[in-house]
């Protein structure tokens, strides 16, 4: 069976979890998900590191084929597992969604992490609210770049749902839910209609309610 190791708080493995859902695969069925990382530890063990030397989730291990990053974890399951055509296999919808997901995970992230991270991971004492501050507002001018793409089509890659919309919604998720939790430390949060649009349509017919976070239940942990 396939395993993959995480545990559901992880932005990281919430993608993996979301795609293999969309791909119509169940936890305990079509595979085994194990609790690894932060207060589940086993990411330090000499028996995790052999899968993953970087001590990170998610790590999947699947037909002897053992894989860590989560966006190339995504492409392989969509590679392996679409047999319902779920997601768009067009070169233009495939690669519309790909270079969303580089961007989400090289420009995106890295700005949007010292927010949510600094107000989620860190002691209220020890936070830097000028660095989260930034953080914050320079992530409302990068979704800035999504709001104008979403102005003329209804999903990232064009009018289907992709794999690049299950990384950029789960980091708006986050970009909303630490806004509304940590108003004053975030400052303003982008109006961005187009963004919203997207997202309530995401929620309403995709799996995203089983993986995203309702609330930040993790702060400070």
């Amino acid at each position: 069976m396939m395993r993959l190791w995480g545990r559901k708080s992880s932005i990281n493995v919430q993608k993996v979890l979301w795609c293999l859902a969309e791909l119509g695969l169940k936890e305990g069925v079509d595979f085994e998900r194990i609790d690894a990382g932060l207060q589940f530890g086993k990411v330090r063990t000499p028996e995790f590191l052999k899968l993953n030397p970087n001590g990170l989730v998610p790590t999947l291990e699947d037909k002897g084929l053992v894989l860590w990053e989560s966006n190339t974890i995504m492409r392989y399951l969509a590679s392996q597992y679409n047999k319902n055509k779920h997601f768009p296999a067009d070169i233009a919808s495939q690669y519309g969604s790909e270079k969303w997901m580089d961007w989400q995970v090289g420009t995106l992230w890295p700005v949007l992490r010292p927010a949510f991270i600094g107000l989620t991971r860190v002691p209220v004492a020890e936070q830097n609210h000028e660095l989260i501050l930034k953080s914050y507002q320079e992530t409302n001018q990068l979704f800035e770049v999504l709001d104008k793409t979403l102005a003329s089509q209804a999903f990232c890659s064009g009018e289907k749902f992709h794999l690049g919309d299950i990384v950029l919604s789960l980091c708006v998720h986050r970009w909303i839910l630490i806004n509304n939790t940590f108003a004053k430390e975030t400052g303003t949060r982008a109006n961005l209609q187009n963004v919203d649009r997207w997202l309530n349509q995401i929620k309403s017919e995709t799996h995203f309610q089983e993986f995203a976070e309702k609330e930040l239940n993790i702060i400070n942990k």
